[in-house]
Order: structure tokens, then sequence, then C-alpha cells
């Protein structure tokens, strides 16, 4: 065996000590070592760059699960004979949220419903990594706040872990509030939150009554976007111009034109425009079918076929017409996300969200969701609020109470209280 020497050290300071030598014994020569050390860190390099690459399949998996999810739920509110707008990620992010305390049927059923294919601690890390990436990307103009929050009745005991992985994915700590106490000022707070985070946009995202006594954990998001077109339009070019109801009817609404080189496609009785915002990072896509086949086009439409449609979108010079408009859409999601196979997570005598506080006791009560898009000659400005109130099946506990039956005969008397003096007196011997 040979005897490395051993590695030099010197102290550094201005006196001047003899050197000293460990001795480090190897059956390696020092040649040898070395290569072996830079083996070694090959090897680390490959298995980083290969962890690197798990992580982006993760949020390629995850965005192709809220995709999915934006055209389910599409298909499941377009019933309305309304405008629709909303934001499927704000409401995938809540849910991811409450997906987290998930467990047995319940949990399955929300995976399915929510096309959550992943295990559940790559789910919430690739939703952290997403959000991160979403919001770093703000350049150019561009503002795209994502924030989540956790509400939590201020006496009840919620898990260690459950809170910790809502902490380190969604950057979100518990705030406390008394729902039991006050649920109407628990509602009043929840909601100037979400107004402060989306820059006024969502009002009142939590209805008069979403919040009751039995309340126990409000799990919810906000999302602002903002940005400017990279071809504005001239407002010198607006003017009322006709629009097409389904129904046949015209009416005059402002028209926004511009001439300039887009992403456009066309097929059987459609077309597709993009549209992008300053920077190229963010964009929006109209698809434009014909007003006969509107219904048609609109059924078809998958998370899989539009992306489609966007791998085929080619660069033309285009003189486009399209409409200035606003509009603010308020959902109850609980209905739709039943339809979607979510059923077990509404019904307290199933639900298992033993995840979020070691019981059986919680279920979903509702999932509130709110957004609203703006769109000018400038560009667009658009916000959205997703709330999961969760409640317990449990009735709160009540103090002890004297009981007192008035079921037979009575005196009684009205009195002023500020002097004593009584008003009226009398006596009860048969109310009928």
């Amino acid at each position: 065996m040979k005897q490395f020497k051993g590695f030099k050290f010197r102290q550094r300071t201005g006196d001047k000590e003899p050197e000293q030598r460990f001795p480090v014994h190897l059956p390696l020569s020092p040649y040898q070592l070395w290569f072996t050390i830079g083996l070694l860190l090959s090897v680390l390099l490959f298995w980083v760059s290969l962890s690197a690459g798990v992580r982006e399949s993760d949020i390629a998996e995850l965005v192709w699960s809220s995709n999915r999810l934006a055209f389910d739920l599409y298909q499941a509110l377009r019933d309305e004979s309304t405008d629709l707008f909303y934001s499927p990620y704000s409401i995938s992010l809540a849910l991811a949220m409450t997906y987290a305390g998930a467990k047995g049927d319940t949990e399955q059923e929300m995976a399915d419903a929510l096309h959550f294919t992943l295990p559940q601690e790559r789910l919430h890390a690739a939703f952290r990594d997403l959000n991160r990436s979403l919001v770093a990307c703000g350049e150019n103009g561009l503002r795209l706040y994502i924030v989540s929050s956790m509400w939590g009745q201020a006496d009840h005991l919620f898990l260690s872990e459950f809170l910790t992985l809502l902490n380190e994915s969604y950057g979100t700590g518990l705030r406390e509030l008394d729902f039991r106490g006050d649920p109407e000022g628990s509602r009043e707070a929840i909601n100037q939150w979400v107004s402060e985070e989306t820059e006024g946009m969502i009002q009142e995202l939590i209805p008069p009554g979403g919040i009751t006594t039995l309340t126990r954990l409000v799990l919810g998001n906000g999302v602002y976007f903002k940005a400017g077109w990279l071809y504005p339009f001239d407002k010198a070019h607006t003017s009322d111009g006709v629009f097409h109801l389904l129904d046949g009817q015209e009416v005059l609404v402002p028209m926004m034109r511009r001439k300039a080189r887009l992403g456009y496609a066309a097929g059987a009785g459609w077309q597709a425009i993009e549209l992008p915002y300053g920077g190229g990072e963010t964009a929006m896509v109209i698809f434009l079918p014909r007003r006969e086949r509107f219904e048609e086009f609109e059924s078809t439409l998958t998370a899989q076929w539009v992306g489609e449609i966007i791998a085929i979108l080619e660069k033309r010079d285009v003189c486009l017409t399209m409409p200035k408009f606003a509009y603010e859409a308020g959902l109850e999601l609980k209905g739709a996300l039943t339809e979607l196979g979510m059923e077990a997570a509404f019904q307290p005598m199933k639900a298992d969200f033993s995840g979020i506080d070691g019981t059986r006791d919680l279920y979903l009560d509702e999932v509130f969701h709110k957004a609203f898009i703006t769109v000018d000659e400038a560009g667009t400005e658009a916000a959205a609020a997703t709330a999961a109130v969760i409640s317990t099946k449990t009735s709160p506990v009540q103090e002890p109470c004297l009981e007192v039956k008035v079921d037979r005969p009575f005196f009684l008397l009205i009195r002023d209280v500020r002097t004593e003096v009584i008003l009226f007196m009398g006596r009860v011997l048969d109310p009928r």
C-alpha cells in the first residue's frame, strides 16, 4: 500500500511556522485520487441534471392537469346563457391546497376530477416552482401576482404537517379568525384581503352566508394580471360597430381596429388569432367560430384540441377588429365539481380531510370563485380569486344553560330600566 504524504496546511498569519503534514493513508496514487474525485463529480452533476429534468417534467404534467380542468369546467359551466370568465389556475391552486389534507376515497376522487397525476409531495412542489416561474416573468410592463392564504378557526387544532406543507409549497401561514363567534366579521376580513391582493378588482368573493359558525378553514388565493399589448390599438381608430349576437340580434359596441403581424390559424368554420402582450411572455388567444356553428365548436373544446390549434398558428398580416369589453363573473363551483366526480369531498358523512386536523369531522362546504377582465386599446387587466370553505359537521359546543319553560300561567311586567318605573303589569292564565 502506498502512503500519500498528506495535504499541506499553513496558518494565514504573519508569523512563519513550520509546515505541518497530516498523513492520509489511501490505496490510491495522487493521480488516481483526482481521477476518482473527477468521476464522482461527473456522476453528481449527472444526477443533478437528471433531477432538474424531473422537476421540469413535473411542472409540464401539472400544467397539463390544470389545462384539462380548465376545459372540463368550461363544459360544465357553459350551459348558462351568459358570458363566462374564470381562472382555472386559481381554482386548481385552491383545490390543490385542499387536496393536501384529503385521504382515502376523497383524495382519489379529487385526484381524478382535478387530473392530479403526480404524488402529493411532487404535486405541491410543482405548484411551488410553477408559481415562482410565473411571477418571475413580470417584465416589459407585465404585472402578474399570485398569492395564497389560509384562514383557520382560532382555537381549532390543525396538524403541523398540513400547516408546514402549505407554508413551504404555497407560501402561506395560518391566519386565525373567529368563525364561530363572528362569521360575518370573518367573511369581511377575507374579502378585504382578496380585494387588496387583486388591486380592488375582486369584491365580495364570499357572499353573505358563505361563512357560518361551522366554518373551520378557508383556503384561498388571488391572481392579478395586467399587461399592455405588444401592438397597442390606436384610440383614434375606435368607433361603434355591429356585434352579432347568437340569437341574430345586432348591437352596437365600441370596436378597436389595427393591422399587425399576428399568429393566425383557420379551419372548417373557425378562425384563431393570438395577440401577444409586451415582451411576448403572455398572449391572448381568440377562437372565432362561425355564428351558426358556435354550439358545435364550443362542445368540442378540449385542452388537447386547443393545444393543437395553438401549435399551428402562423404569423400573418392581420387587419383585426375586436370589441372593447369588461366583464365580471361570480361562480359557486360545488355543482360543477360534483359533476366532474368530486362527490365525497362535499358530503359531510363521506368526506375524509383527516390530513388537515386528524379527524373525519371536516368537509368541503363550497368553492367560491370570482373573476374580472377588462380589455381596451392599451391591453388587458384581469383578476380572479378562489376560496375553498371547509366546515365541520359537528355542531359547536354550547355552553351549559339553565332551562326555563314558560309552559304554565305566569305574571309579567314591562318596566323602564333607567328609572325602574313599571309601565305595564299583568298575568297570563291561558295564552290561547
